[in-house]
């Protein structure tokens, strides 16, 4: 770990000199991409460097208990105990910064919320958690807008679907996905029993545009006399065009016009359309896929986290966590919350690479 570490260094060493040497307008890409570089490896650095400093003091720390005695040596032991303790939270950090990032975590989100099991209160604790949720972006900074919305007359949804827009929204919000359970007895329940209900709530990245790269060595071209009308030259001379994109299969035709370039521009620009068409199928294949996969069927028993309003208490099952700040949670102060489970996962695939590379 530490090669590696002093590997980034030396690279991030390298970018401060480049970027020195450059200037934003004589090489606007070429800047803008050594400060991304930079700006990537730069908390890692720090950390770092910080890590070696306590090392350092450590050393100096254990010379002095080596050759003091009495009231001087209880300060070096209690000195050098802070410093140990520091130490092992830095080291922690490093590991968690030294985690691959999710190409997504960048990304703005579209944030999406229904009502689950449990009727007309399933809608109202559908607007709850959307309010929840709009209340923690106006903290953030970020910028939240309504693209659709389903209310139900009485103060709920049937569904939300919202754009949030800022920085790391996507890495911040990416583990809210599932089924969320309250717990509570309902505004319209004259017995006083309380009653489980559910939402479901779907965080997925914003799709990008979708880029066609047509490689020409996967197209087939062909040649041949047009058929259709437009006189004599045109019947005679092969200026109508096949374009057959081999790894998919898409077969594009076109001889409307006299001339073979013409024709083949046209097919390109067909071909291109129908290629782009397809890939945006996909993403959007893949977004409704991601949607399934997190939100479940929407069951009190798929739930990652329950809200139960009688014990002001909030749990997330995944991590067993529980916090009593249900009021100042649903107000939006979801920062230690989101912390907690962000924390968690990047654990999580930290020990996964551990156990890949089992490098120290």
């Amino acid at each position: 770990m530490f090669e590696k570490l002093n590997a980034i260094e030396v690279r991030y060493d390298e970018l401060i000199q480049s970027n020195s040497n450059l200037s934003a307008e004589s090489d606007s890409a070429h800047y803008r991409n050594h400060a991304k570089a930079l700006a990537e490896i730069q908390p890692l650095v720090e950390k770092f460097r910080d890590y070696k400093g306590i090392l350092a003091e450590i050393e100096q720390a254990r010379e002095l208990l080596n050759t003091t005695d009495g009231e001087m040596y209880d300060l070096a032991d209690q000195e050098l105990r802070v410093l140990r303790s520091r130490e092992e939270t830095l080291l922690a950090d490093i590991k968690l910064l030294l985690v691959p990032k999710d190409p997504n975590d960048e990304k703005n989100v579209i944030l999406e919320i229904r009502a689950g099991t449990g009727g007309n209160e399933a809608g109202i604790f559908g607007a709850e958690l959307f309010r929840m949720y709009s209340r923690f972006a106006e903290r953030q900074g970020w910028r939240i807008d309504v693209l659709s919305i389903s209310e139900t007359g009485i103060g709920g949804i049937k569904e939300v679907i919202a754009i949030i827009e800022g920085r790391h929204v996507y890495s911040r919000l990416k583990y809210e996905s599932g089924v969320h359970r309250v717990q509570r007895v309902p505004t319209t329940e004259a017995s006083g029993r309380i009653h489980t209900s559910t939402a479901t709530v779907a965080v997925l990245p914003e799709a990008e545009d979708v880029d066609i790269q047509i490689d020409s060595k996967e197209l087939r071209i062909d040649t041949f006399c047009s058929s259709g009308p437009g006189g004599q030259s045109v019947n005679t001379t092969y200026s109508a065009v096949r374009i057959t994109h081999l790894p998919t299969g898409i077969v594009v035709s076109q001889q409307d016009e006299k001339s073979q370039i013409k024709n083949k521009a046209k097919a390109m620009k067909v071909l291109r359309s129908r290629l782009y068409e397809l890939e945006l199928q996909k993403q959007q294949d893949a977004i409704a896929q991601d949607r399934r996969s997190q939100v479940g069927t929407g069951e009190r028993s798929e739930k990652i986290r329950t809200y139960n309003f009688p014990q002001n208490r909030i749990t997330d099952h995944r991590i067993n966590f529980t916090t009593h700040q249900l009021t100042e949670v649903l107000n939006g102060d979801l920062t230690d919350l989101v912390e907690q489970v962000v924390t968690h996962f990047q654990s999580e695939k930290l020990k996964q690479i551990q156990e890949v590379s089992p490098e120290t």
